[in-house]
């Protein structure tokens, strides 16, 4: 990507400041920053030496690392790449590193958290650092700081001059606001501030509104010379989180494969609502769902960040679990909100680009529905042929010392489960009057149970009377008479096993009788 740096300092003599940090008239104390021991071109402060540092300089970004974090250690080469250019360029502007680590007081003071962090600090004011996030590149860190100082965006008064301005870049973002002062336009000099990876222009022009068909207040994302968005300013306001977010997407792929590299940027980028699809590139099916995937992505660009995760890669194990995605449930969709830490399930087996549109259109509505590890326990849940388990009552019932459970592991939106639903119905009627037997089913996409050799949905378990740890997988045809034949056998054979052991053992099963009697 081309470089609009110089135009951009060409341009700053064009229009007052825009209500940034901007150039202070006071001039920095001439304080001795040689002293301070330097590491390619970046101070490196301690407790000891940071008034020094502030004092010294007018403008200091300032990173606050741990050596051994793999981010901190990502970051360093471009910040020192960042920070000898700028070093040549101008006195008043110097970089400097903390290692939280041995500086354990500077990371109190400045509540630093996450690894690393960045803050600028302008005329030696330790009290209100501005935050840099999301910066990565030494160009970006370049752009993020002059912004900051001067002018975010380059003035376009002529139709050529955006025009121009458009073809300069692959990608470019103009504000076309009626008024360059006040409302709307601050917020979008803001998020100029806030995305250094991109050139912004602004307008006020008549004839570049009226060229561009513009009538109203209105961002505009260029890609390759076209328009590719825009955003509306609605009654004159802009929210400039949603629109620095979206902005921030356009830096990026329309779906982003999360490893340990991208990690980073998937979190810089001011978006709430992640959609991710965990599947195997190695599946037969990988590449036209990840063309359906991208398909859907554009609509919800700025809403909701598309992420894939490879569950071939054994290092994404630690997403995978979180999401706790199973084997057999891959293809698997799900979309995390980030400030809720609240997940939700697609309701479909297929990841079609229909599927993905309406699972995305409702959650935004507010329709879908959160999945949690366990459902509520349903009123009347046991009072039907079939039970209704959910997470919380499952191991209850099924380890349970008198009773034989059978049970139906199925997921609402498959037409498999929708057609066998009926007949498992009728199978729990037919065992109603039995005692000691219970058949029942649970919705697996709904409910976190943790049970080894899982398969697709539709399947079956069967949980003997007695045992808190035996599982007997069902691999016969789905109809009554099948149902009936196993389970029948399964309790034949487990009261076979309890005779021969009471004959083995009759002196144990005596003790073991006069012990409850008493109790």
């Amino acid at each position: 990507m081309k470089s609009l740096s110089s135009l951009e300092w060409i341009l700053t003599e064009q229009l007052p400041e825009e209500g940034g940090i901007g150039p202070s008239e006071k001039k920095p104390k001439k304080a001795k920053l040689s002293q301070i021991k330097e590491e390619d071109n970046v101070l490196v402060l301690k407790k000891s030496n940071f008034d020094r540092a502030l004092n010294g300089t007018q403008y200091l970004l300032v990173e606050f690392y741990i050596p051994l974090s793999g981010p901190s250690q990502s970051l360093a080469a471009e910040f020192a790449k960042a920070a000898e250019q700028l070093k040549k360029e101008s006195v008043d502007i110097r970089f400097g590193k903390v290692d939280v680590t041995d500086q354990k007081d500077l990371k109190k003071e400045f509540g630093i958290l996450e690894y690393p962090t960045l803050k600028f600090f302008v005329d030696g004011d330790r009290k209100n650092p501005v935050d840099c996030r999301g910066v990565r590149e030494a160009s970006a860190f370049i752009t993020w700081v002059r912004r900051q100082i001067g002018l975010s965006t380059v003035l376009l008064n002529s139709t050529d001059q955006a025009k121009t301005f458009i073809d300069s870049d692959d990608l470019v973002v103009i504000g076309f606001f009626k008024s360059l002062q006040g409302g709307a336009v601050e917020v979008f000099y803001d998020s100029a501030r806030d995305v250094p990876e991109l050139p912004f222009g602004v307008t006020a022009s008549e004839e570049v509104f009226a060229d561009f068909g513009i009538r109203e207040d209105m961002v505009v994302v260029f890609q390759k010379g076209k328009p590719v968005h825009n955003e509306a300013s609605e009654e004159g306001k802009l929210n400039k989180v949603d629109l620095t977010g979206l902005i921030k997407t356009f830096t990026m792929d329309l779906v982003i494969e999360y490893n340990l590299e991208t990690s980073v940027k998937i979190f810089d980028v001011p978006v709430e609502n992640h959609i991710v699809l965990f599947m195997a590139k190695s599946a037969d099916m990988f590449g036209s769902a990840y063309d359906n995937y991208t398909s859907a992505a554009s609509e919800f660009r700025g809403k909701i960040m598309f992420i894939f995760v490879d569950t071939d890669e054994t290092r994404n194990g630690r997403v995978i679990e979180y999401f706790r995605v199973t084997e057999v449930e891959v293809p698997s969709v799900q979309i995390l909100n980030l400030t809720s830490n609240v997940k939700y399930k697609m309701p479909a087996d297929e990841v079609t680009p229909e599927n993905l549109r309406n699972f995305c259109r409702n959650y935004l509505e507010g329709k879908a529905k959160p999945h949690k590890s366990s459902e509520e326990i349903q009123e009347g849940w046991d009072k039907k042929p079939v039970k209704v388990l959910v997470g919380s009552n499952f191991d209850r019932v099924v380890f349970n010392k008198k009773n034989h459970v059978f049970v139906l592991f199925y997921a609402p939106w498959s037409r498999d489960c929708q057609k066998l639903l009926p007949v498992w119905d009728e199978f729990g009627k037919l065992y109603e009057s039995r005692k000691n037997v219970v058949i029942a089913k649970i919705d697996f996409t709904a409910n976190d149970i943790l049970l080894i050799n899982l398969e697709r949905y539709p399947f079956f378990r069967y949980f003997p009377a007695g045992s808190e740890t035996e599982v007997v997988p069902y691999k016969g045809e789905h109809n009554l008479n099948a149902f009936a034949k196993f389970l029948e056998e399964q309790i034949k054979a487990r009261k076979k096993d309890s005779s021969k052991a009471k004959k083995e053992d009759p002196e144990k099963e005596k003790e073991r009788t006069v012990q409850k009697e008493e109790l």
